[in-house]
């Protein structure tokens, strides 16, 4: 998978790529419009971020490069790629309960609080890139 050089793209399935985790120096995307919402991205080696509507969508230390980012009623899903096992903290419905699967492998079920934040760490370094999904249970 190749990063985002764009930083912030929208693909013909319907979802998002974004983030650049090679970049030495921050950088943004903001007023991105897709499907009706606007998108915000800062991206570098560090750190990613993504922001939908101003609200937290999701988080990664260090940066990361994601794919195919989708999100349903039900949870989300994407390809994530970086040179560093990373954490991961995406946003989604308050006080909810999902079962996480990572490299298509359930890692148990995770509950959201009243922010409505689940974080995971996802081991990236010997993998390259690794499939994430959340499910609501």
């Amino acid at each position: 998978m190749a990063v985002v050089e764009e930083l912030l793209r929208s693909e013909s399935d319907g979802s998002i790529s974004f983030g650049n985790h090679k970049l030495l120096q921050k950088a943004k995307v903001e007023d991105f419009k897709h499907a009706g919402d606007l998108l915000k991205v800062k991206t570098y080696n560090e750190i990613t971020k993504l922001e939908k509507n101003g609200m937290f969508l999701y988080e990664s230390v260090p940066g990361t490069s994601v794919r195919n980012f989708s999100e349903t009623e039900s949870g989300v899903e994407f390809v994530v790629e970086g040179d560093e096992d990373a954490q991961i903290t995406v946003g989604l419905t308050d006080d909810r309960e999902y079962e996480v699967y990572v490299a298509d492998k359930s890692i148990g079920t995770m509950k959201t609080g009243l922010g409505g934040k689940l974080s995971l760490s996802v081991e990236l370094q010997a993998a390259g890139e690794v499939c994430v999904k959340i499910v609501q249970v």
